[in-house]
């Protein structure tokens, strides 16, 4: 009878009670009220600078803004309530800035086409009518995939997909698959164009994702030793390569050169999360170097792009990347203060040079704070592909917390003059439905992995504790008589 007492008492004194898990859910509401008082805020400062009145459109976006996400907000608190509670307010101010550069550029374009008469269509209430549709897809996304692991079981299927999404353009007539600026990305269907590559990039690191948790060992192990580096075995390999040199192939041949960099620094990284070895870098990045020096005499678009880039204020070529700096120098550290610039003078100021138009009237000062926030969601992302127990969740929150992170480095980049522009856009800022839908379903995945790294776990159902045959009772058997 003594051993109980002593268990209970053991138990009592050895093991602290677990700290109850906060899953932060009024933090991520009160956070979204603050992104929607800011987002107002500037919309009506761009409205005063412009109009110097008030129109009705402010409450539409407004009412808009607070109602979408009001709606995101509910599913993550019923589909997955111990998501970090960061990462959708930041999603959030991040879109809703993008939506008042959008509707600045809007003004802007308005005025100009008054003065020479021409039509003019605003593209601000049809991206509202993108993020309504973005929003719904993340709602879908966050309800039916319950656990991120259950993605691993169609790796391949994913992967296939993925392959036929981006081939879809090249294949297809110009009448379904137009080519619009240079690049055959584009699907048309009907008044809808979508952009097939951005739903393909996801798909992909699925694929990318489980294979190399499924390969792990033998890319370390079982392969030959050459130059000092242990190379997996070419039956291993092949899968991965040759989904990668399709992928890069046929958005070489769409002559989408942006999304190439993307997935190569993609795959790039998740490799180097699955093996830890940082000569996985080395060699992409003289494999890319070798790639830029082949492409370059083979693409006249890549030859000007390279031109603009060394050149920019001689340039012909040139042109949007010089009217960009001029704005940004014009914002100077301060900015021109919102309505108060001249953004809409740049082509596509609203979705490919949407970061020069929100630096030109908020300066350095604005990029700098919209730099950092997007820094922030790549961390929060991070944190949660380090913080989650399964390998799969680790590789595919790491590949789409980078591909955020890269994304934005490369539009940036392109932007200031750093690196040769490439065509890509701003996540969830630049205007455009298809990149848009599918950064929302990233968003979507990113928090199924929070929060399955941030939920309790519950602890086991103990098992009955089975006797060791060693001090099993002895039982005397008489032979029978």
């Amino acid at each position: 009878m003594s051993q109980p007492v002593a268990a209970a008492g053991a138990t009592s004194a050895g093991s602290a009670p677990a700290p109850r898990a906060t899953a932060r859910r009024g933090t991520e509401l009160f956070l979204l009220i603050g992104a929607a008082v800011i987002v107002t805020a500037a919309l009506v400062l761009v409205e005063i600078n412009q109009e110097a009145t008030l129109t009705r459109q402010i409450l539409y976006y407004g009412a808009a803004f607070l109602g979408l996400f009001g709606l995101a907000h509910v599913a993550v608190r019923r589909w997955a309530p111990h998501a970090d509670p960061l990462i959708l307010p930041l999603v959030a101010l991040i879109n809703g800035l993008g939506l008042v550069v959008i509707h600045r550029v809007d003004l802007g374009n308005a005025e100009e086409a008054a003065g020479s008469g021409a039509t003019f269509t605003a593209d601000n209430p049809k991206q509202v009518l993108w993020t309504l549709v973005s929003i719904i897809l993340f709602c879908l996304v966050l309800g039916l995939v319950k656990d991120h692991r259950t993605l691993a079981k169609y790796a391949y299927t994913c992967g296939l997909t993925g392959l036929v999404a981006l081939a879809l353009p090249a294949v297809l007539p110009s009448m379904l698959a137009p080519e619009i600026n240079g690049a055959k990305i584009w699907l048309r269907l009907g008044p809808l164009s979508i952009q097939p590559g951005e739903f393909a990039k996801i798909l992909l690191m699925v694929f990318f994702a489980a294979y190399l948790v499924a390969k792990r060992d033998l890319f370390t192990t079982a392969g030959r030793r050459f130059l000092g580096v242990d190379f997996p075995r070419p039956r291993d390999l092949a899968p991965l390569l040759v989904a990668w040199a399709l992928s890069i192939g046929i958005v070489v041949l769409e002559r989408d050169l942006g999304t190439s960099l993307l997935f190569f620094g993609i795959l790039l990284v998740m490799l180097y999360i699955a093996t830890e070895r940082a000569v996985w870098v080395f060699i992409g990045l003289t494999l890319f170097g070798v790639g830029c020096a082949i492409a370059y005499p083979m693409f006249g678009h890549v030859q000007q792009r390279v031109d603009g880039w060394l050149n920019p204020l001689e340039s012909e070529s040139a042109y949007q990347l010089q009217q960009a700096l001029f704005g940004m120098a014009t914002g100077g550290i301060g900015g021109t203060g919102l309505g108060g610039g001249r953004p809409a003078i740049v082509p596509f100021a609203q979705s490919d040079f949407v970061i020069a138009s929100f630096a030109e009237e908020l300066g350095f000062v604005g990029l700098a704070a919209l730099l950092m926030m997007y820094l922030l969601l790549m961390m929060r992302g991070l944190r949660s592909a380090l913080a989650v127990r399964d390998s799969f969740g680790k590789l595919l929150g790491g590949g789409l917390s980078f591909a955020i992170a890269l994304q934005l480095f490369v539009v940036v980049g392109g932007v200031t003059g750093l690196i040769p522009l490439t065509g890509l856009t701003a996540p969830f800022m630049a205007y455009g439905g298809s990149s848009l839908l599918a950064n929302y379903m990233l968003v979507a995945l990113l928090l199924r992995i929070s929060d399955a790294a941030r939920r309790p776990q519950t602890p086991s159902t103990p098992k009955p504790k089975q006797a060791p045959i060693a001090e099993a009772h002895t039982e005397l058997v008489e032979r029978p008589r």
